[in-house]
């Protein structure tokens, strides 16, 4: 519960910036265009879906449009070939800032073979080089540090052979997770006014404990079902790389690939699913991931653009 406390704060504190801005900031003189479509506002001129933070349920995207609060609760249940399910359950929020910066909460809660504990709180920033289109693929920046909080229940990959009473024993051993930074590199683009596609390279390292480092990627690609864009469908993968200080030259692979669904009840909510099965040998048999989100504010701060579907009509 300690640790509960600093995460409650920063929320306050962001919640906060934002309010007073909306409240009694000035903004500077601009031509601004008024958005009608179907999506809310946009950020330095991208699509209002890449404006969201979280482009799909594994997949991050540009920035926020400044003094706009994305929040989002996420559901991750892995169905593991080598032990019980296990379940995440994480609220993120983020606020948007001025020349193409964000900063960013994030709380993960974890419950598996009957212990619920918190696992991890984190803080997030990211910044995009330019206004939208500016650079070919919009590369933004993204660095994180988790605190970790709860204990370790499960190896990350497939555990060595040992007898039921061990596996028992392991999980009440209670090893702390330790601390964790990571750094990603975002791209997005959208295509033919058609396709919109995020690309996210990642590399995290816990700074104690086994040392465990992970790597890899995650892409998602959409297109439109309807035409105001509340209904979306695409594809969604992630591939991961993970060692520990004892095996470097034995990374253990875990692809996941699916189907990806994105349905926005209204103009400021979203909700979406995944369900990524495993192709290799090491990864879950199935990852659901679900996502339910709200973005406030921002929409008039910013130059805004229609939805990539109604462009040019």
């Amino acid at each position: 519960m300690p640790r509960i406390f600093p995460s409650l704060l920063a929320f306050a504190f962001l919640t906060y910036l934002a309010i007073n801005h909306r409240l009694h900031g000035q903004t500077a003189a601009a031509e601004h265009i008024v958005v009608t479509a179907e999506e809310a506002g946009s950020a330095y001129g991208a699509p209002p879906s890449f404006s969201r933070s979280r482009f799909s349920p594994t997949t991050n995207a540009y920035v926020l449009p400044p003094w706009a609060i994305y929040t989002s609760v996420i559901y991750q249940g892995d169905a593991l070939r080598f032990n019980r399910p296990d379940h995440q359950f994480t609220q993120e929020v983020e606020l948007g800032l001025p020349y193409r910066f964000g900063v960013a909460i994030e709380n993960t809660v974890e419950a598996f073979r009957g212990t619920t504990q918190e696992r991890t709180f984190s803080i997030e920033a990211r910044y995009a080089f330019a206004d939208w289109n500016k650079i070919p693929l919009n590369p933004t920046i993204f660095a994180e540090w988790k605190f970790g909080i709860g204990h370790i229940l499960h190896d990350e990959g497939p555990p060595e052979p040992m007898p039921k009473g061990d596996a028992e024993e392991f999980l009440h051993e209670r090893n702390p997770l330790p601390d964790a930074y990571e750094v990603r590199l975002l791209l997005a683009e959208d295509f033919f006014e058609k396709v919109e596609w995020a690309f996210n390279a990642f590399f995290e390292q816990e700074v104690g404990g086994d040392r465990g480092r992970e790597y890899g990627f995650s892409q998602s690609a959409l297109t439109p079902l309807l035409s105001n864009e509340r209904l979306k469908a695409g594809v969604e993968m992630q591939l991961t790389a993970f060692t520990d200080k004892g095996i470097r030259g034995d990374p253990s692979y875990r692809f996941i690939l699916g189907p990806t669904i994105a349905w926005k009840p209204t103009s400021n909510t979203r909700f979406d699913v995944s369900p990524l099965f495993g192709v290799t040998a090491d990864a879950p048999r199935v990852s659901v991931f679900a996502v339910f989100s709200m973005l406030f504010g921002g929409a008039g701060e910013t130059e805004a653009e229609a939805p990539a579907s109604t462009r040019n009509r």
